[in-house]
This record gives C-alpha cells, sequence and structure tokens, in this order.
C-alpha cells in the first residue's frame, strides 16, 4: 500500500533538487522561485539571459534558499548532458524537471522557412525530448522516483494564425507527455504537462493593447494569468498531491478553453 502523507507536507519540497529550463526570462523565473519558496534546491538554465537567471538566484539566495545558475542550450544533446551532469555532481541527484525553456515567434504559413520552421520545433519540442531522456536516465541512476512537468500551450488544442510551427511543436509535446508517462512509470517517474494561455509579463499592455483587451473580454475569470498561477499547477503536479497523476495535461487559462466554439 503506499503511503499517504499528511496534507501540511505536500507542497513541501525541501531536499529536493529542481531543474528549471529557459529560467531567466517569461515564465521560467515565477517557476523557479515559487519551487525555492517551497523549499526546494533550485537549478537555473538559460541560454542567452544571464542577467535575468542571475536575478533569480540571488532572489531565492537572499530568501535563504539554494540556487545556482547554469547556461546551456538545451537544443543540443552535448550542451544538455553537461547540464544534467552538474546537477549529479553539484547535488548528486535530481527530483523535478521542468521542460520550460522555448520560443514563440509569428510567421505565416505562406511566408515560413525551413530554418524558421525547425528553430522552433527544435526549442520547443527538440529541448523536452532531450531534457525528459536525460532527467529519466539521471533519476533512474540515483534511484529518484521523480517527477517531469512540461510547458505546454493552449494553442496545442485551439490553434493561432501564423504559429503553425509552434503549435505543431506544443501539439508534440502533448504527445511525447503522453509517451514518456508510460514508458517511465515503472520506474516511478511522473510526466505531466501544463498548458497555460495568456500570460502577463512587463510592458504587454503597452505593446499589445488590443491582444490583452480581446483575452481579457474572452476569458471567463477576466484576467491575464500570471507565472505564479503556472508555477503552482507546476508545483502541485511534482508534488506528493499528484502522487497517481501522469500523462495528463493540465489547462491554466482562466477557462478561455471552455468556452463555446459558436
Amino acid at each position: 500500500m503506499v503511503e499517504v502523507p499528511p496534507v501540511g507536507g505536500l507542497l513541501d519540497f525541501r531536499g529536493k533538487v529542481v531543474l528549471v529550463t529557459g529560467a531567466g526570462r517569461g515564465i521560467g523565473p515565477g517557476i523557479a522561485l515559487r519551487f525555492a519558496e517551497a523549499g526546494a534546491r533550485v537549478v537555473v538554465n538559460y541560454r542567452e539571459s544571464r542577467e535575468g537567471a542571475e536575478a533569480v538566484v540571488a532572489e531565492i539566495e537572499a530568501a535563504g534558499g539554494e540556487a545556482l545558475a547554469r547556461r546551456a542550450d538545451v537544443t543540443r544533446a552535448k550542451e544538455v548532458a553537461s547540464l544534467f551532469q552538474v546537477c549529479d555532481e553539484v547535488y548528486g541527484r535530481l527530483d523535478v524537471l521542468i521542460n520550460n525553456a522555448g520560443t514563440y515567434p509569428v510567421a505565416g504559413l505562406l511566408e515560413m522557412s525551413e530554418g524558421e520552421w525547425d528553430a522552433v520545433l527544435d526549442s520547443d519540442l527538440k529541448s523536452v525530448f532531450l531534457c525528459t531522456q536525460a532527467a529519466a536516465r539521471l533519476m533512474v541512476d540515483r534511484g529518484v522516483q521523480g517527477a517531469i512537468v512540461n510547458i505546454a500551450s493552449i494553442e496545442a488544442e485551439s490553434p493561432e494564425p501564423d504559429h503553425s510551427h509552434y503549435d505543431a511543436a506544443k501539439a508534440g509535446v502533448l504527445m511525447h507527455t503522453r509517451s514518456a508517462a508510460f514508458e517511465l512509470a515503472p520506474h516511478g517517474i511522473r510526466v505531466n504537462a501544463v498548458s497555460p494561455g495568456l500570460i502577463w509579463q512587463p510592458g504587454i499592455e503597452e505593446s499589445w493593447p488590443e491582444g490583452v483587451a480581446r483575452w481579457q473580454a474572452a476569458t471567463p475569470l477576466k484576467r491575464l494569468g500570471l507565472p505564479q498561477d503556472v508555477a503552482d499547477a507546476c508545483l502541485f503536479l511534482a508534488s506528493p498531491a499528484a502522487r497517481w497523476i501522469t500523462g495528463v495535461n493540465l489547462v491554466v487559462d482562466g477557462g478561455v478553453m471552455v468556452r463555446p466554439a459558436f
């Protein structure tokens, strides 16, 4: 019989090691900070946003937590291997992987180049494969029954114009989540996905006022999401509270996907 943990400790990540990819900007910092607040030691991955990643680490350390920033291009297998080697050498384990790294460009289908397509598929889908594989291998080697959470998107199921590459990649993330959940379950490793809707970022109201207005009008809860909204979904899925949940996609969108289609 599986031991049922007490309610008070369900979101306690003390002693756990969490790696968040793409944590130098966007949703990533919010996820990293939230896991640190729950007691985890956090590896903050970045590719270009070194300043942002180091700021996240500084904030975690200022609050009494433990974190380190590491650069790696998670679309490249050798750099992924080095990133996970850091987790092993510094902490001797990995308990949670959050596959958050990705890109969100705009390109019409008729104008899109092969290079633009490949770049998005690499960043948003190939990275999930490489990091999931590396994390699972480390977890199995260290006897850790861990959790992997992939950041997908509501666009995996509800496409938007000029995003055919992004939409295809995120749909792939959902199926990869299910496949990985099935294959890794015998090792006690759970794999789930979170699909955010529109998430607030500094300056979005000024740079895209019409889009923000349309979103707020269409969303039952009448607001943009916050990075913490996504982070808390990740905390849940990575925690013992979700101990019997694997292979699912948790939509975090303020209810926009429940609206009637016509």
